[in-house]
């Protein structure tokens, strides 16, 4: 009996050597330990068997289930291995090629938004700060002289999220400034920050997004004034959007944070039904701005008999909408590459110190 089951062994080991593929590979195993298969039958014959032999005649069963077993795990570790091997030869990647004009990629919109301004301002002696986008109550509303019965702190407008320890309610920032209250407190002046960076509104539809871009600046030293400010945004329209002579016009208006206060207007003109930026008959409001309340100022520890200077902030997606000419905000967040390359910009167009603005 012993020497059936070492043919029966030998039969099998061989089959599942010669298979060449995985599919000939599982017909074998199949044929050998499946439901129907060799071993499966031998196992049926215990009953035939006298009582006294049983129990060798099972083990011996058994152990030959296992070698079959183990032989099929190493052959089909093999297999595996060779058409991988296989598979790499037929996939292998020509790097000398160029490459694909399909494949080639775009930087987004808001992203080159964000590197022109950073180039526009670091030309002007601004370099860029960063914040978290999760802020305390304190450094997004209170230390900016906001009220608490202003309407921005409701939660109808603001994303609060859920008490810590200490009874506090975190927040989602609803603007950069947060950012210019913390380098107001680290940092002494003179100070020139610009603040690119993600907030969050509660709010959704053409032209807002319940997360958007926003980017600030903020001046603090001891002789900036409004006609600094004014210079400095001035020259930025102009540059980018490109129009050299650019109308820019100031009206006086109310943050809670700037005092004087002033909304930033451009020229425009829709005559025959066609938007263009420029010289015309009308204007268009495109960002805020006005001289650091002196609240805020001490707020963060500094001295406002001493220290002064401004402020601006813009939404990023709504000066790129104007410039690039897209006319839904909600696109800039599809993913759809057919969008993406329409509207986006290939890589070496990114701004530099050396570079242009251009598409």
């Amino acid at each position: 009996m012993t020497a059936d089951l070492a043919a029966v062994q030998a039969e099998l080991l061989a089959a599942v050597e010669s298979a060449d593929t995985l599919d000939a590979l599982e017909a074998a195993r199949v044929a050998a330990v499946g439901r129907k298969g060799r071993l499966g039958a031998l196992m049926k014959t215990l009953g035939d068997l006298p009582p006294e032999q049983r129990r060798d005649y099972g083990q011996s069963v058994n152990a030959l289930k296992t070698a079959v077993e183990t032989a099929i795990d190493a052959r089909k570790a093999r297999l595996d291995g060779a058409a991988l091997d296989a598979r790499l030869a037929a996939e292998r990647i020509d790097l000398t090629l160029p490459v694909r004009p399909e494949a080639e990629g775009r930087i987004h919109p808001i992203s080159q938004t964000i590197d022109e301004i950073v180039q526009i301002f670091g030309q002007m002696g601004f370099r860029v700060a960063e914040g978290p986008d999760l802020e305390d109550d304190w450094k997004n509303f209170t230390a900016l002289n906001i009220p608490p019965e202003h309407p921005a702190r409701q939660e109808m407008d603001t994303f609060y999220l859920r008490a810590g320890a200490d009874g506090a309610r975190p927040v989602l920032r609803t603007h950069t400034s947060p950012v210019q209250i913390r380098t107001m407190m680290t940092e002494k002046p003179p100070i020139r920050v610009i603040v690119p960076g993600r907030t969050f509104r509660s709010d959704h539809d053409a032209t807002h997004s319940p997360m958007f871009h926003q980017v600030e600046g903020l001046v603090i030293d001891e002789a900036s004034h409004m006609g600094h400010l004014k210079g400095c945004l001035i020259e930025f329209c102009r540059t980018f959007f490109e129009v050299a002579d650019l109308p820019v016009r100031f009206r006086a208006s109310h943050f809670p944070f700037t005092e004087p206060s002033a909304e930033v207007d451009i020229g425009c003109t829709r005559a025959g039904g066609e938007f263009k930026i420029g010289h015309g008959d009308d204007w268009l409001e495109i960002l805020g701005s006005g001289m650091v309340h002196p609240k805020v100022i001490a707020n963060c520890g500094l001295d406002p008999d001493k220290y002064q200077g401004f402020a601006f902030g813009m939404g990023i997606e709504r000066i790129a909408m104007l410039k690039y000419g897209i006319p839904d905000l909600r696109t800039f967040y599809d993913s759809d590459l057919r969008w993406l390359r329409h509207y986006g910009f290939v890589p070496l167009d990114i701004p530099g110190a050396l570079g242009g603005l251009h598409r």
